[in-house]
């Protein structure tokens, strides 16, 4: 990567399969390379046109149900006897299949709509923009444990105004609050700290109109939560463990 970046390393940036310390050194290559940044421009145009032009399809919920069924029903199958095995060889092979189909079917569906590439991005963006927090000395623009402070330090600097709550007395203390850039466009980012554990929750406005539920996962060490609520995106990130950040998750719903 001395003159350009690789095209398989730049679509493993786009796609969320770098790890933290990777994507920060092709990050500060793309701000001095001009090729490298169009190319990187480019593929963003491309993301967002798929983002606005491909309908998504939710799969129903009586589909989803059966489907669930179908794969705890595989999972409780035993493994057949040995005089059984002889008998019907094709036994183990179809439950496989009918297995694979499914998953085939949930995919295709977009029941696992988390793991798909614009949401893979996302996250990557997410989790890029908590690490350089930590490691580039900018975790704040406005240092201040009052919500009353945090607030409208934002206005003017984002067409929103984000919700900002003080949960200091259930263990979660405001530490202030920044200006960051993420999915092509600015968010607010607000700073807690739990102990000695810092959790940066992201916020923008929302693409969806309906509220969407808590999905959470585990990527690079870090756990992630995401959810919407009244209009509102919300993204938490923290190496905070699981449980506790989901305490967090709920106390400012």
């Amino acid at each position: 990567m001395n003159d350009h970046i690789e095209p398989n390393l730049l679509h493993g940036y786009l796609d969320g399969e770098l790890d933290p310390d990777r994507s920060l050194v092709i990050e500060s290559h793309l701000h001095k390379c001009q090729d490298c940044s169009q190319e990187y421009r480019n593929l963003q145009a491309l993301r967002s046109a798929i983002r606005s032009n491909v309908p998504y399809y939710p799969a129903p919920l009586r589909l989803r149900r059966q489907l669930d069924s179908i794969l705890r029903a595989a999972a409780k199958v035993d493994k057949p006897q040995a005089r059984t095995v002889k008998l019907w060889p094709w036994m183990g092979i179809g439950v496989g299949a009918s297995l694979a189909f499914a998953l085939m079917m949930v995919w295709s569906l977009g029941i696992f709509r988390w793991q798909t590439p614009v949401e893979n991005l996302l996250v990557q963006e997410v989790l890029s923009s908590h690490v350089r927090s930590l490691m580039a000395n900018h975790l704040t623009d406005v240092v201040s444990s009052n919500l009353h402070t945090v607030k409208p330090w934002f206005n003017g600097r984002v067409d929103f105004s984000p919700t900002v709550k003080d949960l200091t007395t259930s263990g979660f203390q405001l530490v202030g609050g920044r200006l960051d850039y993420i999915d092509n466009h600015p968010v607010a980012a607000l700073v807690f700290r739990h102990q000695q554990h810092l959790i940066n929750l992201f916020t923008w406005p929302a693409h969806r109109e309906k509220d969407q539920r808590v999905q959470s996962l585990t990527q690079q060490g870090y756990h992630v939560i995401h959810w919407t609520q009244a209009g509102m995106e919300y993204w938490a990130v923290s190496d905070l463990n699981e449980q506790e950040l989901q305490e967090f998750v709920r106390l400012y719903q």
